[in-house]
């Protein structure tokens, strides 16, 4: 094989890599091909295309496709479980960015009473 070495092995622990064809995607899921197309259609997943057209699906988007699977299996229907999943990402992202902020911003000075009596 070609892809054989060092540089191919980071593919395994990359979950974004487009590891999983839509056959083996449903099967790990327990869905229909239909539901992973109903996840591309609402923009939850986006999956990658082989050379020759074919859906192919990352960890990550398993996750997500995972994630929406339970909801459905909760009673929500396919839309409201589309919202819910790109919602929760959307959250995950701005939960991240408030603890960038927090960490970049430096502490508030303490005031003496030093301070407090140069300022009078």
């Amino acid at each position: 094989m070609a892809d054989e070495g060092p540089a191919s092995a980071g593919k395994f622990d990359d979950v974004h890599y487009p590891a999983y064809s839509m056959g083996a995607a449903a099967e790990m899921l327990g869905v229909t091909p239909g539901f992973l197309r109903g996840l591309g259609e609402a923009g939850v997943v986006t999956p990658h295309r082989s050379d020759g057209g074919h859906r192919r699906y990352s960890r990550h988007q398993l996750q997500l496709a995972a994630r929406a699977r339970e909801l459905v299996d909760e009673g929500m229907t396919l839309a409201s479980a589309c919202r819910m999943v790109s919602m929760e990402g959307q959250l995950g992202v701005a939960r991240r960015r408030i603890t960038e902020l927090e960490n970049a911003t430096p502490a508030p000075r303490q005031h003496s009473a030093g301070d407090a009596a140069r300022q009078r």
